[in-house]
């Protein structure tokens, strides 16, 4: 299943689907699931990882936030919504700044995936 063939089957998107802010949605629902994973995988690591914890689990909660709001097509809040990919933009650069400082692959894999949710976020600010 894709997001992107469920919000172009929205009536008010009509097939007329924003590519750049489906792609967009869908890493920040990865982002969200990662974010949460590394997480947790910190608290599982001998040394003190409590701002790593934070610092994911914020970024989880804003992507999620994002693409909840981003699947909505009924009416419009553009407003809100390029407040939320800005907000998602910023979560993401803070989490991936956070996790490149540790030496741990789920670190590493959370850094990736936020730098790829942040640059799709931002690509899909440049439709608005």
């Amino acid at each position: 299943m894709s997001i992107a063939k469920m919000i172009a089957a929205h009536p008010q998107v009509g097939g007329d689907l924003n590519e750049p802010l489906a792609l967009a949605v869908r890493h920040a629902m990865f982002c969200a699931a990662i974010c949460t994973s590394c997480a947790d995988a910190c608290a599982a690591e001998e040394m003190d990882m409590r701002q790593c914890i934070r610092t994911c689990l914020d970024c989880a909660d804003v992507c999620d936030a994002t693409f909840k709001l981003a699947t909505r097509r009924t009416g419009s809040n553009e407003l809100l919504l390029q407040e939320m990919l800005q907000l998602c933009v910023t979560a993401c650069d803070i989490c991936a700044e956070e996790c490149a400082r540790h030496d741990h692959e789920h670190c590493r894999l959370c850094a990736e995936m936020c730098r790829e949710c942040a640059r799709d976020c931002r690509a899909a600010l440049e439709t608005f």
